[in-house]
């Protein structure tokens, strides 16, 4: 595995185990906030540093985390945030035909985060270099295609929470 690799798992796991901590033991928002606009950059960097190239399979990441573990994480985050969890998304594809302003949720979106970047840890734990190649394929297509967009809608709120 590649150094940019072995910086994405390590960071990855750095991300699990806040996000986990935060679940598990009482928090406070400015922890929270803390890790968050020191983590997420460096993990949008280290998902678009994987090299472009052709991979020879379709990629594949285990659906690890259930629906309640996903909630648990969520409500947890959304607790701390409390009333500063929703923000108005302005590069929503819907808001070029609505009269209204489209709510988001930063916790949603670090949830998410956490659930992608579980997933990920999880599958290539201990695997063979033929699953860890298909899981990286895999993450950088998730990041092209969701959690880009993801980390750069919640960095805003989050570093005017961070910074007030």
């Amino acid at each position: 595995m590649d150094t940019n690799s072995l910086a994405l798992v390590a960071l990855a796991r750095q991300y699990c185990a806040e996000i986990d901590n935060t679940v598990q033991n009482p928090v406070e928002r400015p922890a929270l906030l803390k890790m968050c606009v020191r983590l997420l950059p460096r993990i949008y960097i280290a998902l678009s540093d994987l090299p472009d190239k052709e991979w020879d399979s379709t990629g594949y990441i285990s659906n690890v985390i259930e629906e309640d573990e996903y909630n648990a994480v969520r409500n947890r985050l959304q607790a701390i945030l409390g009333e500063d969890d929703t923000y108005l998304e302005v590069f929503e594809e819907d808001m070029k035909y609505s009269d209204t302003p489209i709510a988001a949720s930063i916790s949603e979106g670090l949830a998410d985060i956490y659930q992608s970047m579980y997933n990920f840890t999880e599958t290539v734990r201990e695997a063979p270099e033929e699953v860890i190649t298909e899981a990286l394929e895999a993450i950088k297509e998730e990041f092209r295609t969701f959690i880009s967009v993801t980390i750069c809608n919640i960095m805003r709120p989050l570093n005017m929470l961070y910074n007030s």
